[in-house]
């Protein structure tokens, strides 16, 4: 039986790959990166992209957020909503790392100023008195003031 506490990202993906019974060439070539880094990154030589965890969870049929958290990318820690919000950003191939990085500041900036705190999910009780000056607030919930106006 595979051990359920695996200390890291490359031994999870090892025990992963072997569950699947795919060698480490089978997992690269579905995963589309070289067998030479997919070994490094099993090793612990290298730390992949959100990218390259998001092919590799593909080729190995589980959650790519499950890597991101292995990996460091999220922190388990955090709502749900908020996990697959992240987990959706740092897949996107279209977007620059630095892009991704700038998107996640400003969605955590406006989690934070909407009463959400802390990665626990925690709101605090806010009405529509505390919407943001120029919103208006909508079925309960707070609305672009572009597509209220009028």
């Amino acid at each position: 039986m595979a051990s359920l506490n695996v200390g890291n990202l490359g031994e999870y993906l090892r025990e992963q790959r072997r569950n699947a019974q795919l060698s480490l060439r089978q997992l690269a070539d579905a995963a589309g990166v070289s067998n030479p880094y997919l070994s490094q990154i099993e090793r612990g030589l290298r730390k992949p992209s959100a990218e390259v965890l998001q092919q590799v969870a593909k080729a190995l049929r589980i959650s790519a957020e499950t890597l991101y958290v292995r990996a460091g990318i999220l922190d388990a820690e955090r709502d749900r909503d908020d996990v697959g919000t992240r987990a959706v950003v740092l897949a996107d191939p279209t977007l620059t790392e630095q892009q991704k990085q700038v998107l996640l500041q400003i969605y955590e900036s406006f989690r934070k100023e909407n009463g959400f705190v802390g990665g626990d999910g925690a709101v605090d009780a806010r009405t529509s008195e505390d919407a943001l000056p120029g919103t208006r607030t909508v079925g309960g919930a707070d609305a672009d003031p572009q597509q209220t106006a009028g």
